[in-house]
């Protein structure tokens, strides 16, 4: 039940940097950036809800235990990189979810966060394209 209150956490973390940064960058006048920034905050908080529904059905009440700051920068390329350090952590996070259920024979909760782990290791591979294209332009 850790790894589903450490993942609440940091999804809204996620939620929450994202869509200061989505806002902060429409201010840059980047509004093709910040509809990107913001479709990624509307995917982390379908995981939020997807963590939520697991805690509910497995009889926990939701509560994430600490959100981190929000981290911004004077530019792109500098946001991209504090969002791929989050992304990273996340991934960190939902391996050791699964290596645990594994080793607990957790079968349901394994499933439940690869499927999360799969899917926060394809939002890094897009962060990561996506500031390639930018050291590119730059």
């Amino acid at each position: 039940m850790g790894y589903l209150g450490r993942a609440l956490s940091l999804e809204l973390t996620a939620v929450q940097q994202y869509s200061a940064q989505a806002r902060l960058v429409a201010t840059w006048g980047l509004s093709e950036a910040a509809g990107i920034l913001r479709k990624e905050a509307e995917e982390e908080l379908q995981h939020v809800n997807r963590i939520i529904e697991r805690m509910l059905a497995v009889g926990v009440a939701p509560g994430g235990s600490q959100l981190r700051p929000v981290k911004l920068a004077s530019n792109l390329t500098a946001l991209l990189k504090i969002n791929l350090q989050l992304e990273d952590d996340i991934i960190q996070l939902y391996h050791s979810a699964v290596h645990h259920c594994a080793r607990e024979g957790d079968h349901d909760n394994r499933i439940f966060f690869d499927e999360l782990l799969k899917e926060e290791q394809q939002h890094y591979a897009e962060l990561e394209s996506w500031s390639r294209r930018l050291h590119k332009v730059t």
